[in-house]
């Protein structure tokens, strides 16, 4: 099947891979579609024909059954066909503009092309082989305006043909050298540190007097420009968007499934998706559900609403107060704690969908006024919902492939499974908190309210089982419960009593792991438990699997400079093995030393923060903001959204001179900053035993108090 596909003036260019290489198929004729409802006794759907059938985007008017909504019945829209993909939404606005606001509602609107494609020709995009990749990447100094000059290559065909190079001299070696990997591999897909090479790559070979063609044809397409956006109160960045002919683009710098699980989480989604490889790998987690649900819903003969204008049932006092709470959670009992057992249930809220029918088309249906949400008193109708279909085989193939994951010896054979495992868990991750997002094609905040109603009764009552079977309770959040043997009683069997747990609330309570230790970290501020903040050594982890857990802490921080993480890392182990906070302090003495010598490199200082705003919109002077007038100095432009690294040159100063950027040659670094950030880390590793900042620093003056003394002998 086709992996990749161009659009041109009157016709489409469909490429298919092949184990040697790729073969293209001309498609002549392809009219996009869209679908308008009339909404209201004014709105008819006569004028709208009367108003299009002039223009001359417009190809075909004709009317369709269809259904606008899952809880509507097939009706009769008007079918739009237009002459290419990028008017459909032009024409789209203007129907829309008819009438009074809402007269006229449109659908399969804003489809992304090569999914629009796909989904209107049935094509499953999934290649039949597997595809050849080149890797290019470029440090970050490369993007200042100028010639490329350094490039790290890495290329790979199914039959086994490698390349591997670095690039570095004038700009003509390294196009010669480029285009010398892209005979030899043929790539399908083009895997870039960042899309900008595409555009720069082209000016320095341009520059050069070569040509230069990323794609299997001459040329390139900018698809988007790069934007700013707000999610979830987080500023995030992306980046332009280019297209070559012929091959795929991974940018790996726009791509969560690229970091989160490699091609082989791509190419399983692009099966369960209809997303081409290329739109797959920049698309969020909510995009791919959303277009697995565009698939069943189509299959279902629903259409898919432009903008979403699903209203929030109406609801008694009682209901908002109780609707009105997330997940449960059971403060953890600070400290460490021996002979941990962890549960989790599997996949929780993606099984409460399904074991429950929760879904947007059946919650609070007129057909039933019965009280199936625990707490709540929404009811849930009996015909099967939508949203269990879409589920139902992400759930069982991520067991499946857990499975071969377990059995599996071949280490390649495992990451490839791995990057399948992963893909599905963030897909099922997203499907809860779709449900309340406001501009999800399908969801409804009810399902949201409904899937937290069903996990808090869950939770509460594999707690009073486990409590009631001899064992003690020292966490537990949202689908994970820790546990231990509760002193004078016997203890029964947990793998039985997790059964029994399983099947009350058919959803499997799995057996995580054994721990022989694990401290749960206080707050800094207080005594309570940090809910999310805790570290372990597992009793008997598998060959692939870390021997020791952290969730939390400043190891598991992005922003976490390289030597802090390894130094807590390093803390960890010496309290595993002596059981003491004196252990821990010890090793921090000795990172502190190194500090102070100036024995650390800066890739190992570098910390890395995600801009927020440009840096004239910042009330203070922060590092963030000098790290940023670097850059604008260098010539490198950073958007809000995007990520800065710099090492800490003075954490005192007020100019640009508080920091060093990444590329930027220096030496020195401010040893108070990062001695702060090694302070911190330990006291993540000691308080759980009852030592704070004072006892820490006290240990540390002992110990030089100790060497100053004996010196003075």
């Amino acid at each position: 099947m086709p992996f990749t596909f161009d659009f041109e003036d009157d016709h489409v260019l469909e490429w298919t891979a092949t184990r040697s290489d790729a073969t293209v198929q001309r498609i002549d004729r392809w009219s996009p579609t869209f679908y308008v409802q009339a909404h209201g006794d004014d709105a008819d759907l006569h004028e709208i024909a009367t108003l299009l059938d002039p223009d001359p985007r417009v190809e075909a008017l004709r009317a369709e059954m269809w259904r606008p909504g899952f809880r509507h019945d097939l009706q009769e829209l008007m079918a739009v066909d237009v002459d290419r993909v990028d008017a459909v939404t032009d024409v789209a606005h203007r129907v829309r503009a008819e009438g009074r606001p809402g007269a006229y509602r449109c659908f399969n609107v804003d489809l992304s092309p090569q999914f629009r494609y796909c989904l209107e020709r049935g094509i499953d995009p999934e290649p039949d082989a597997e595809l050849s990749t080149l890797e290019l990447a470029v440090p970050e100094r490369e993007l200042v305006d100028g010639p490329i000059t350094t490039v790290a290559l890495e290329g790979e065909r199914p039959d086994g043909t490698e390349t591997s190079a670095e690039l570095e001299g004038s700009p003509r070696d390294v196009v010669e050298g480029i285009g010398g990997a892209l005979r030899r591999i043929d790539p399908d897909v083009l895997v870039l540190s960042t899309a900008e090479l595409v555009p720069r790559l082209d000016e320095t070979a341009d520059a050069v007097g070569l040509d230069l063609h990323l794609g299997r044809r001459p040329g390139w397409t900018q698809l988007a420009g790069e934007s700013t956006y707000e999610s979830y109160g987080r500023v995030g960045h992306s980046p332009a968007r280019y297209s070559v002919p012929g091959r795929a683009i991974v940018d790996r710098s726009n791509s969560f499934f690229h970091t989160e699980s490699g091609m082989a989480g791509i190419s399983d989604l692009v099966g369960r998706s209809w997303k081409p490889v290329q739109e797959l790998a920049w698309a969020s987690m909510g995009n791919v559900l959303t277009a697995m649900q565009i698939r069943e819903a189509m299959s279902r003969d629903v259409l898919v609403p432009w903008n979403s204008w699903r209203h929030e049932f109406v609801k008694r006092m009682d209901q908002l107060h109780e609707a009105d709470r997330g997940g449960h959670t059971f403060a953890p009992d600070v400290g460490v704690h021996e002979e941990v057992h962890e549960l989790d249930f599997a996949s929780l809220y993606p099984n409460i969908i399904c074991q429950y029918n929760v879904s947007p088309d059946v919650i609070r249906c007129d057909c039933h006024d019965s009280d199936d949400v625990p707490g709540l008193g929404y009811s849930i109708c009996d015909e099967q919902g939508y949203l269990e279909s879409v589920l139902q085989p992400l759930i069982d193939d991520r067991a499946e492939i857990k499975q071969r994951i377990r059995e599996c010896d071949d280490p390649e054979r495992r990451a490839a499974l791995e990057g399948q495992s992963s893909a599905i868990k963030w897909i099922l991750v997203s499907c809860f908190g779709y449900q309340g997002f406001s501009n999800a094609k399908f969801g409804r905040i009810e399902c949201h309210e409904a899937i937290n109603a069903f996990a808090r009764e869950i939770l509460l009552d594999a707690k009073a089982r486990l409590e009631a079977g001899g064992w003690r309770l020292v966490h537990g959040i949202v689908d994970s419960l820790w546990v231990t043997a509760r002193e004078g009683e016997e203890q029964e069997d947990l793998h039985e009593l997790a059964t029994k747990i399983s099947e009350a609330a058919r959803i499997e309570l799995e057996y995580e792991s054994e721990f022989e230790w694990i401290a749960f970290v206080p707050m800094r501020t207080s005594d309570a438990g940090a809910l999310t903040k805790y570290f372990g050594k597992r009793a008997d982890p598998p060959d692939h699997e870390d021997e020791y857990k952290f969730r939390g802490v400043e190891v598991r921080q992005r922003s976490t400079p390289e030597f802090v993480s390894r130094a807590q890392e390093a803390m960890i182990e010496a309290y595993d093995a002596e059981r003491t906070p004196k252990a821990v302090c010890a090793m921090l003495s000795a990172r502190i030393e190194r500090l102070e010598r100036g024995d650390v490199e800066d890739e190992a200082l570098l910390v890395k923060n995600r801009t927020s705003k440009p840096a004239s919109e910042y009330d203070q002077y922060t590092r963030t903001v000098a790290a940023l007038e670097r850059a604008s100095d260098a010539g490198l432009d950073t958007a809000p959204g995007q990520d800065v690294e710099y090492v800490v040159v003075d954490e005192d100063a007020e100019s640009r001179d508080r920091v060093r950027l990444q590329h930027e040659e220096g030496e020195g670094y401010d040893v108070g900053f990062y001695r702060e950030l090694l302070l911190r880390a330990a006291e993540s590793v000691v308080s759980p035993v009852g030592w704070r900042r004072d006892e820490i620093e006290g240990y540390l003056d002992s110990r030089t108090d100790g060497s100053l003394a004996a010196y003075g002998d």
